[in-house]
């Protein structure tokens, strides 16, 4: 059974999946959908701070996932690792999450939503978001920590 915050983290990815294909027009629907799901306050704002993120910082992240994906470019990826990508990309430079615990649940994401390649594709984009080999540095901008 996933933990809370990997619920709250697969919320989130429906959410950034959704919002490629058929985005929420209002906030009240937003939450709604989230509270539905997570049923906890805590978790509940854990995943709107993913969300909001993403959906704020979302040009920088895919500048950032572009540069770093040989042969890629983020409107060519699946629309399920595009936007595990963003969610995990997002923890990685803006939050205080651990990267082992940010790419452990990203892989964990996209072995449960994408296909065969899926989790060895997000674990080796983010790894090299982690380690800086594409360099846009967004961890110069001041962090967007998820609700603890």
């Amino acid at each position: 059974m996933p933990s809370r915050r990997s619920r709250a983290r697969e919320v989130a990815l429906q959410i950034l999946f959704e919002d490629d294909v058929n985005p929420r027009d209002t906030a009240e629907a937003l939450t709604s959908f989230v509270q539905s799901r997570l049923k906890s306050e805590k978790m509940e704002d854990f995943c709107l701070s993913l969300i909001l993120g993403v959906r704020r910082r979302q040009r920088e992240i895919d500048d950032q996932l572009n540069n770093v994906a040989q042969n890629w470019t983020v409107g060519r990826m699946a629309s399920t690792d595009r936007n595990v990508l963003r969610l995990g990309a997002y923890e990685l430079l803006y939050t205080e999450t651990p990267y082992r615990v940010v790419i452990n649940e990203a892989v964990e994401l996209a072995k449960r939503f994408g296909n065969a390649n899926s989790a060895q594709f997000v674990n080796g984009i983010l790894d090299k978001v982690r380690t800086g080999k594409g360099s846009v540095t967004a961890n110069s901008q001041p962090s967007d920590k998820p609700a603890e």
